[in-house]
Parts: structure tokens; sequence; C-alpha cells
């Protein structure tokens, strides 16, 4: 499966550094490998699949109802805890209870891309 490419940057510094607003690793691979008994190959699959239902939500947010936002948000969030994306997870966690705050949805994504950028970055 080809790495999900956003055309963000994910780091705005050299050596990988990210700015203050954002974590230095949008993905908490210690966490994932606990998930993925330490298989590299399934680690791979478990982020890339992932980084697709986060585009895709992202996507569906734009023309959801609130109701219809707070379900997205919800199966993102479960998804997101998983691989250890947990700055997305407390994002979708805000959503599902301010549904209609555009500052939470501009962040959101934020978040997305850095860590579609992170993950297609650490399967080149």
């Amino acid at each position: 499966m080809p790495p999900i490419k956003t055309g963000n940057l994910a780091y705005d510094r050299p050596g990988g550094e990210a700015s203050r607003e954002m974590p230095a690793r949008p993905i908490d691979m210690a966490h994932l490998a606990r998930q993925t008994m330490g298989d590299r190959g399934l680690e791979q699959e478990v982020l890339q699949l992932f980084a697709q239902q986060a585009v895709t939500v992202r996507k569906q947010f734009s023309g959801a109802s609130p109701a219809e936002r707070i379900r997205l948000a919800h199966g993102l969030k479960g998804s997101a805890r998983g691989v250890g994306a947990f700055a997305i997870a407390e994002c979708v966690a805000a959503l599902e209870t301010r549904p209609d705050d555009d500052g939470v949805l501009e962040r959101l994504t934020l978040l997305i891309d850095q860590v579609c950028d992170f993950i297609s970055a650490i399967h080149r």
C-alpha cells in the first residue's frame, strides 16, 4: 500500500523538530509497538489504515450534521487511541462536545496532516 500524501510538511525545522504547537512525534511509537507486539509489518499496516481513516473522516466533517460529526469523532477517537495518536484522540474528544467549533476542526486538520506526513516519512 503506498504512503498517504497530504502535501504538507510534518516538520518545520531541520532534524525533525516540530513546531511548539504540535508534538514532536504525532504517534507514540512505544504504545503502537505494545499494541502490535513489536510486529513492524503490522505497525505499518495499522498506521496506513489509520491514516486512510483519518483523511476520510476529515473530508466527511465538512458536510456533516452535528450529530454525524459526533459519530465520526467518536470512531476516530478510538482508532487514534489504539495507534497512539493521542493528540488526535484529544482533539476529536473535544469535537464530540463541540461539533461546530471551527477552531477544533482546524486543529484536527493540522494534526491529521502531521500524522499522515509522519507515517509517510517512516515508511520511506
